[in-house]
């Protein structure tokens, strides 16, 4: 009878180890078990900020800070807010997208919890309050400024230091009138300094 060899008996154990632990993460439960990891103490304040009524802004659905997403963590514009590089419309970050990372990590913050249980379960979408909004003759276009290297700041200011949106006040002159942020004058300011056209029909249906 021939024995085994050393190699082999060496390899045994971790074979075994390896289909046990293929096992446990193949059990139900199991991810939801890993997205109870307790959250970071940074997650947990900026969820709280994110809901503070004394803070400027609207109060949105979800606890969500962009302080924590694009802040901290650097998660880019254009990964939640798909397509607005090749869309007139800003992309809408959906339930989905949402979930491909909360279904692993953050189950223990409140946001988290609603954006499972009355949106995820619910096939519901988020109906997020909008900040910033132009009159409807105005058809303003993201992609243009996006493909033109216009900053996302640039209008909708440092959102990566927000842990609660809201319109940034931002003033000018335009022919020695006072103009505001999205008022006719501060756009056709943005677009002299950029050398861009402004003409009526670009900016106007």
């Amino acid at each position: 009878m021939s024995e085994t060899a050393p190699g082999h008996r060496l390899a045994l154990p971790f074979l075994l180890f390896a289909v046990v632990v293929a096992l446990v993460l193949g059990l139900p439960g199991a991810r939801e078990v890993a997205a109870q990891a307790k959250s970071s103490d940074a997650a947990l304040e900026a969820q709280k900020l994110a809901w503070d009524d004394s803070l400027p802004g609207p109060r949105q659905p979800i606890p969500f800070s962009h302080a924590i997403h694009a802040g901290q963590y650097q998660i880019q514009c254009l990964y939640c807010h798909t397509g607005t590089d090749r869309s007139r419309m800003a992309g809408v970050p959906s339930v989905e997208n949402c979930m491909g990372c909360h279904a692993q990590f953050g189950g223990d913050l409140e946001g988290v919890q609603i954006l499972k249980k009355d949106y995820w379960e619910e096939k519901k979408p988020i109906e997020w309050q909008q900040i910033h909004r132009l009159p409807e003759h105005v058809k303003f276009r993201h992609n243009r400024h996006i493909q033109a290297g216009v900053a996302c700041q640039t209008c909708h200011g440092p959102v990566q230091e927000m842990n609660k949106v809201y319109l940034v006040p931002d003033r000018g002159w335009m022919n020695g009138v006072p103009v505001a942020k999205l008022e006719m004058g501060w756009c056709i300011n943005c677009h002299n300094k950029n050398n861009a056209s402004i003409d009526c029909l670009t900016c106007h249906h």
